[in-house]
């Protein structure tokens, strides 16, 4: 069995909603919700909140959860991700296998989507696993806001794209005759493959379509998916966070 780390990268600065992880939420922050959310799952050996703020820190330890500062300068999650996992190592003497990046941003992820995804590390191809979902809307389908992906037979990554594919040339009505996928943004590597592709550099489909999972298939790496039936209710902006709260008795 691996000895997996669950890492939740939290960062206080974001430029569309400051202070996002702190965030009120019936009565919890963001960042206690995911937190309380991960440690339900079974797979997890380790769990950490990984930020750059103090509030953060201090909020974590508060609520009795495990945190560890991060610097300010990185330029995404995954970076962050790298940086904790290299501090617990030497502080705390742990030695993950595979590590699993959860969105700190995604108050009501499911424990049975973590543990679905460390299960995919049974594949000894699998260097990076996600998730995605089936897309039914078209409104949905058509947004650039919502990563499509294109798998192969085996459940392996494609390619990633915010416009619709794959292109149904001799279909009037792609998202109801033929499968589309989403894209669920947790992440989880294999420990040697998270410090391979931190040192990449930026790969030119990746700066065209601004998805860092991009660089990864570039450079050859395997991308594993599974699929999941739960909606991702991530909060990006203040807005986002209102329209959870009209249904939060629903989704409790």
């Amino acid at each position: 069995m691996m000895n997996i780390l669950g890492v939740i990268p939290s960062r206080y600065g974001s430029s569309r909603f400051p202070g996002k992880p702190l965030a009120d939420i019936k009565g919890k922050s963001m960042v206690q919700r995911v937190y309380e959310q991960a440690l339900k799952s079974g797979k997890l050996k380790w769990l950490v909140v990984a930020t750059d703020d103090v509030r953060i820190f201090n909020h974590v330890k508060s609520f009795g959860g495990e945190v560890i500062m991060t610097s300010e300068n990185h330029i995404n999650g995954t970076s962050r991700v790298m940086e904790a996992v290299d501090k617990l190592e030497r502080a705390r003497n742990i030695k993950p296998d595979a590590v699993i990046n959860i969105q700190g941003d995604e108050p009501f992820i499911k424990p049975s989507q973590i543990d679905n995804l460390c299960s995919l590390f049974d594949d000894e191809n699998a260097e990076i696993v996600t998730m995605y979902k089936r897309i039914k809307d078209v409104e949905q389908l058509e947004s650039p806001d919502t990563v499509k992906v294109v798998k192969d037979l085996f459940d392996f990554a494609i390619y990633f794209s915010r416009s619709v594919i794959p292109f149904a040339r001799d279909i009037n009505n792609p998202a109801g005759e033929i499968e589309y996928f989403k894209h669920l943004g947790i992440y989880g590597y294999k420990r040697g493959v998270l410090e391979k592709i931190v040192q990449l550099e930026e790969t030119p489909l990746e700066k065209s379509e601004k998805l860092e999972q991009l660089r990864w298939l570039e450079n050859g790496f395997k991308i594993k998916m599974v699929v999941t039936e739960h909606e991702s209710l991530s909060v990006d902006t203040p807005e986002d966070l209102k329209t959870i709260l009209k249904t939060i008795d629903k989704i409790d």
